[in-house]
């Protein structure tokens, strides 16, 4: 991973719509200029770092501070990159930093999403969830297994297209 840059807001942009095409097709809710503008207009490259595999581009993730921990949020990898375990091998990264500073991280999926199942291995469990999105949360030391390889990372925006 290495931190983001501004001029990355293109490439994560682009890798959002194709990543949450499926989820938002399926819960009526894709638009196509919509799901990379909120991507844009949310974009901080502050608290994003950038994925890569082989030396390129493969994804993006955002571990934001709030009053009460972090947000995941704008998780993404390339659907080749999938069920390979580079999601568990960056969630695993992240989560060791949060436990260490004793802070809770809180993310938001569509609901029907199959990145759950790499949240829930990873210690999230559900707080809220309502007809488009769940709301997890993961306190300190909560990771389970989290070492299966299937891992279909999709989105953990706060706020989906």
């Amino acid at each position: 991973m290495r931190p983001a840059r501004p001029a990355d807001v293109e490439a994560i942009a682009e890798l959002r719509a194709v990543v949450m095409r499926p989820d938002l097709e399926r819960l009526g809710r894709y638009d196509e200029h919509r799901v990379r503008q909120r991507l844009r207009d949310g974009f901080s490259p502050w608290h994003t770092s950038i994925i890569t595999s082989a030396g390129t581009f493969a994804g993006s993730v955002t571990l934001r501070p709030s009053d009460s921990g972090h947000w995941l949020e704008h998780f993404y990898l390339a659907p080749a990159l999938q069920g390979r375990g580079l999601g568990s091998a960056v969630l695993r990264t992240l989560l060791t930093r949060t436990d260490t500073s004793g802070d809770p991280v809180r993310l938001n999926i569509l609901r029907g999403s199959p990145a759950r199942r790499l949240y829930e291995r990873h210690g999230f469990t559900v707080e809220t969830q309502d007809a488009i999105d769940v709301f997890m949360l993961r306190r300190p030391g909560a990771d389970r297994s989290g070492d299966r390889r299937d891992d279909r990372s999709g989105d953990a925006a706060r706020n989906p297209a």
